[in-house]
């Protein structure tokens, strides 16, 4: 059997610290308020005033795992890249990405599911692999959010939680009857829930500009969010996701599953998931603190983090799981080979 496992990890984030204490010389807001709402105590944020795109953030953190894999670009057959703020509004950041890896012809796939991108992303590139479509992927979360942000009063329930970061895994189709590697995925998407979270412009559906000076002027070029809506659908549907995604693998308990990493969205949500669930200190993983919400890029970023702590181990069994805009919600269960 074809089994898709994970060979190298990596995870870059600019050098650029912005701590609470910083955003409230911007906006009304302190470091109480922020850690008492998120749990987030600093983010990293590209420079000011350069060009640094995701797939720049994308790059490096694609040549750290690539390295730790032992390949180089060209072993790649295929390459997925999840993120909500593409460099450009298109050509897709995977492109970008493929040429900046030095590459002429590999395919690459953007995908816009935003919080759960990497969650999509894992799925896609094990459904190409068993399928014999593709047998090394590049899987790449990549976001900077930060120059995308309304950093004043007016946005700061959302500006606060956002970071920018990059997180990449290379995959690898191995044919084994053990059962490891990615053992199941599920996807799942409601769109009626889309303005919930959004950046509505510029947009398509705009006419005739796709922004306007009055679109400026009202914010409306700033993401938005229905933040008790958003909690409210995570802390239900992430605990039934797992008793789901369970069952899938044919898992009867919670003492299978080693170690849990959820999406970095807001350490309430996850402290209310653990709580709910009745899960032990020490089996969901948070890092929220460190870095904010990277959107894709949060997953990939923590996994990254526990295998070089040496906390994923050989054996060990993960749960990644998430909800976002979309609204989009979905899981992962990987067991280390």
């Amino acid at each position: 059997m074809i089994r898709t496992l994970i060979r190298g990890t990596g995870r870059y984030v600019p050098e650029r610290l912005v701590t609470n204490d910083e955003l409230s010389k911007k906006m009304e807001t302190s470091d109480e308020w922020i850690r008492q709402r998120t749990g987030i105590e600093q983010r990293y944020w590209v420079p000011e005033g350069g060009e640094t795109g995701a797939s720049d953030l994308g790059l490096e953190a694609s040549k750290i795992a690539l390295e730790r894999a032992g390949w180089t670009p060209e072993d790649l057959d295929f390459i997925i890249f999840a993120t909500l703020s593409p460099d450009i509004f298109f050509p897709g950041s995977g492109c970008l990405l493929q040429h900046k890896l030095g590459l002429s012809s590999t395919p690459a796939l953007d995908i816009r599911q935003q919080c759960t991108g990497f969650i999509y992303g894992l799925a896609t590139a094990d459904a190409y692999i068993r399928s014999g479509m593709a047998r090394r992927v590049l899987v790449v979360g990549s976001e900077v959010h930060s120059t995308g942000l309304d950093v004043t009063t007016r946005g700061r329930d959302v500006a606060v939680i956002f970071g920018d970061g990059a997180a990449a895994v290379c995959l690898e189709a191995v044919e084994t009857e053990e059962p490891v590697g990615v053992l199941a995925s599920l996807l799942f998407a409601e769109g009626k829930h889309a303005a919930s979270l959004m950046l509505e412009a510029p947009a398509s559906r705009m006419s005739p500009e796709r922004i306007t000076h009055e679109m400026l002027d009202e914010g409306r070029h700033y993401p938005k969010m229905n933040g008790k809506l958003i909690f409210k659908l995570a802390v239900t549907r992430l605990p039934e996701l797992t008793l789901q995604i369970m069952e899938k693998a044919g898992l009867t308990s919670f003492d299978e599953i080693d170690l849990i990493i959820p999406h970095q969205a807001n350490l309430r949500i996850n402290q209310f998931y653990q709580e709910t669930l009745k899960l032990p200190e020490g089996k969901i993983y948070n890092n929220i603190q460190k870095y904010g919400n990277t959107t894709a890029a949060t997953i990939p970023l923590a996994l990254d983090e526990v295998i070089e702590q040496g906390r994923f181990k050989k054996g060990d069994t993960a749960l990644f799981l998430g909800l976002g805009a979309g609204v989009t919600w979905g899981a992962n269960l990987y067991r280390h080979a």
